[in-house]
């Protein structure tokens, strides 16, 4: 062996050695059989892994059709039935139970309320809402009325308008108000109609009658008639007599109307006094006379 060529194969420096030759002659190089080899193995196990996804996926699919198809199939008596629900509103309670038996349904929740129109015993409402369809065996709830509420009209004679209108209306009555002449001062309740303590439904309209005040009369001509005369026709016109004063008349106009206050003509509210004057027989110093 050379020391040169030595050298140069230690610093690697010189031509390969030549490769040695196997059992059948061939060259058995180390490098490129060790490549060709791993590529080998790896594209094996490459198409290991894709036969094996494979396979799990055909076989995942054809397991959820084997268990869809043959052992849980989906026949006509799972299919789920929806029953439509009936109107109720207006029916008694009993037919109410009675429709919804029919539609393959159960009675929910009843409840109660006061209706204004709807008559005790009727139901008013109901959840779900007719038209829509429920699963067999829903339930359906619903309100039963009971009636009107009814509360009697206050007492509100002889307030003031206003004040009477604020009572009605917070007590839950709507308010009508009609003027009539009568005693009482103006604007001022005289009464109701309904009438006080009645019960009415609720909510319900009130008449308020208003006071416009006394009506107002004409003064009769009451003298020249006869004291008793004169009394009657004031009575029958709503006037009260007032002071009665004697005038002396001797032998004259006895019990006859001297003199009346307010003079015929004049209008006064009815009610109002009327002072006469009328002729008595004794000693009395004439009011005319000085």
């Amino acid at each position: 062996m050379k020391l040169g060529s030595s050298i140069r194969r230690r610093r690697g420096g010189g031509p390969p050695p030549p490769a040695k030759k196997g059992r059948g002659g061939s060259h058995t190089g180390g490098s490129s059989g060790k490549g060709r080899s791993g590529v080998g193995r790896t594209s094996r196990f490459g198409q290991i892994v894709l036969l094996a996804l494979v396979v799990g996926l055909l076989g995942s699919g054809g397991g959820y059709l084997w268990a869809t198809q043959v052992v849980f199939p989906a026949g006509e008596r799972d299919a789920v039935e929806f029953f439509r629900v009936p109107d109720l509103r207006g029916m008694a309670m009993a037919e109410a139970r009675q429709a919804l038996i029919g539609a393959g349904l159960e009675v929910g929740r009843v409840d109660s309320i006061q209706h204004p129109q709807m008559t005790e015993g009727r139901v008013v409402g109901q959840s779900p809402l007719p038209g829509q369809l429920g699963l067999p065996g829903g339930e359906v709830e619903f309100s039963v009325s009971l009636g009107p509420e009814r509360r009697p009209v206050p007492d509100v004679s002889r307030l003031v308008a206003s004040r009477a209108v604020t009572v009605l209306e917070t007590t839950g009555f709507q308010v009508q108000i009609d003027s009539v002449e009568a005693d009482l001062e103006a604007g001022r309740v005289v009464e109701t109609v309904p009438a006080a303590g009645e019960e009415v439904v609720v909510p319900t309209d009130v008449i308020l009658r208003v006071s416009l005040g006394p009506p107002l009369v004409q003064i009769p001509v009451l003298v020249g008639l006869q004291e008793e005369q004169a009394l009657a026709m004031l009575d029958s016109l709503g006037l009260l007599v007032g002071e009665i004063q004697p005038r002396f008349r001797f032998g004259f106009n006895q019990g006859e109307v001297l003199g009346q206050h307010p003079e015929a003509g004049q209008e006064v509210p009815q009610g109002s006094l009327v002072r006469l004057e009328v002729g008595r027989r004794g000693l009395f110093r004439d009011p005319d006379q000085n």
